[in-house]
């Protein structure tokens, strides 16, 4: 049983209202307006178990810090290449892709994840300039 913790709980109420997909460092600062004395360590620890017990996404994708979500439902990401950002893209995600995968592996496929690359609307629009 998992001792209870208004830290926690607020980080966790943090991902699940901002859908900005933020860094550690991004939640330390939002949660010490209300915790103070709170540390960056305690943040990444608070985000480990979370993410540890499938309560948030946490989301890797090779360069730069971990990003995290309050969805944990399947859902596809879009990260731009010029400003970093990370959006959710408005699509179902392809469950039939485990099919299709299982057909070349011998293994058990439980889940996938699928990030897409590009430029976002905004950095889009300055590059027709």
């Amino acid at each position: 049983m998992l001792k209870y913790s208004k830290q926690r709980e607020s980080i966790k109420n943090y991902l699940d209202t901002h859908r900005i997909h933020p860094t550690a460092e991004t939640v330390y600062s939002a949660i010490r307006q209300d915790f103070p004395n709170i540390s960056l360590g305690t943040v990444y620890r608070n985000l480990n178990l979370l993410a540890d017990r499938g309560e948030i996404l946490r989301i890797s994708y090779g360069s730069g810090p971990d990003r995290y979500d309050g969805n944990t439902k399947p859902h596809y990401h879009f990260i731009c290449t010029s400003c970093d950002t990370m959006l959710d893209l408005k699509m179902e995600p392809l469950m039939h892709l485990h099919e299709l995968a299982e057909e070349t592996f011998e293994g058990i496929i439980t889940n996938h994840v699928t990030h897409f690359f590009g430029l976002c609307p905004e950095c889009s629009n300055k590059k027709n300039f």
